[in-house]
């Protein structure tokens, strides 16, 4: 999903989380509305590994080679795995959900990278696209071992 999808959706769902919750602290609902998208500073950061180049722009010209790189292979019938986001695992999202035991704020962040990643695979499914991602970091770790 494109971030200004994102940043959109995360809006509206920040609004309705202040809807049902008006006494909910600013700060809070700002820490869950950036979280909905930059999540996806992973795919930034993947962009400049394989590019060499900090350029916004390059990431997203990174990304429209990808995708068409993905659809050819997906033509001719190969399910290839894609770029490997951090961010986007599981135990990443446990290792928030759990400092925010002892962080407070960390929670809100948990909420938005949750939306986030359920947007995500969303997407993926109507566009069939889930097996692309790999979802588990100790999984994509196995695998560049064992390779």
């Amino acid at each position: 999903m494109l971030p200004r999808w994102h940043i959109f959706y995360g809006a509206i769902f920040t609004l309705v989380i202040w809807a049902i919750i008006p006494t909910i602290n600013p700060f809070y609902l700002g820490l869950l509305f950036l979280a909905s998208f930059l999540i996806d500073f992973d795919h930034y950061i993947e962009a400049v590994l394989h590019t060499k180049k900090l350029s916004l722009f390059k990431a997203f010209d990174y990304y429209k080679s990808l995708q068409q790189r993905e659809q050819e292979s997906y033509k001719k019938g190969l399910r290839k795995k894609g770029e490997f986001y951090i961010f986007h695992t599981v135990e990443f999202h446990l290792f928030i959900v759990l400092l925010s035991i002892f962080f407070p704020f960390l929670f809100y962040i948990f909420l938005g990278m949750v939306f986030h990643s359920l947007l995500d695979i969303l997407d993926m499914v109507r566009k069939d696209r889930f097996y692309t991602r790999e979802y588990f970091f100790f999984n994509w770790l196995r695998k560049i071992s064992s390779s």
